[in-house]
C-alpha cells in the first residue's frame, strides 16, 4: 500500500511539474502572457514593458520583417532600457530622418536563427565562456555568464543583463534585456 501511495505521489508530482512546464512556455512579460503560437511582433505588442521597442520597430518599418517566418533571436530592450539612453536619444531616433540610424540600432539586437539560452550557453562553453553572435545589422554582440546570470555586450563595451531568456515565439525567441545595445 505504501508503494502505491508513493507511485501516486510521484505521478501527481510529474503531472504538476508538466503543468508548470506548460506555464513556463508562456511566460509573463510586461504583464502579458507570451504565446509560442504568436510571432515576435504580436507578443511584443502586448508587453507593457516593450512599448518603446514596438514604436521603434514601427518607425523603422521592421514590423513585416519581424512578423515573417524568420526565425530570429531578438535581444529585446525594455522601456526602462531605452530610458537609460541620454535624454532626447529615443525622440531623435524615432524621427523619420533618423530611420536609417534607428534601423541599425534595432537590427543590432537581432540575430538570424532561433538561439535558445541552451544554444547560446553551448556556444559560450565551446568558445572559452563567450558566445560571439553576428547580428542582422552586421556587427557582433557577445553573450557571457557571470555569477549565474547571463549578459550581452555590444561593440562599445556596453552590457545588458538577460532576464527573462527563452521567450519562445512562432518565428523565433526573445531574450529580454535591461539596456539598449549600440553598434560601433
Amino acid at each position: 500500500m505504501a508503494i502505491s501511495r508513493i507511485a501516486l505521489a510521484v505521478a501527481a508530482t510529474a503531472m504538476i511539474a508538466g503543468g508548470g512546464a506548460a506555464l513556463a512556455r508562456n511566460p509573463m512579460v510586461g504583464g502579458a502572457a507570451m504565446y509560442e503560437t504568436r510571432n515576435i511582433v504580436e507578443n511584443a505588442a502586448n508587453s507593457k514593458d516593450h512599448t518603446t521597442l514596438v514604436a521603434a520597430v514601427k518607425a523603422a518599418g521592421l514590423v513585416d520583417t519581424l512578423a515573417s517566418p524568420g526565425p530570429f533571436t531578438v535581444f529585446a530592450p525594455t522601456n526602462d532600457a531605452f530610458a537609460k539612453l541620454p535624454a532626447g536619444t529615443v525622440d531623435t531616433l524615432l524621427k523619420p530622418e533618423s530611420k536609417a540610424a534607428l534601423t541599425g540600432v534595432l537590427t543590432y539586437h537581432v540575430v538570424p536563427g532561433r538561439l535558445t539560452a541552451a544554444d547560446i550557453a553551448a556556444q559560450a562553453k565551446a568558445n572559452g565562456g563567450k558566445a560571439v553572435l553576428t547580428t542582422v545589422q552586421g556587427g557582433t554582440i557577445t553573450v557571457w555568464e557571470k555569477d549565474g546570470a547571463w549578459y550581452v555586450s555590444d561593440a562599445n563595451g556596453g552590457k545588458a543583463k538577460i532576464a527573462p531568456a527563452d521567450v519562445i515565439q512562432s518565428n523565433g525567441v526573445i531574450h529580454v534585456i535591461d539596456a539598449v545595445l549600440l553598434p560601433a
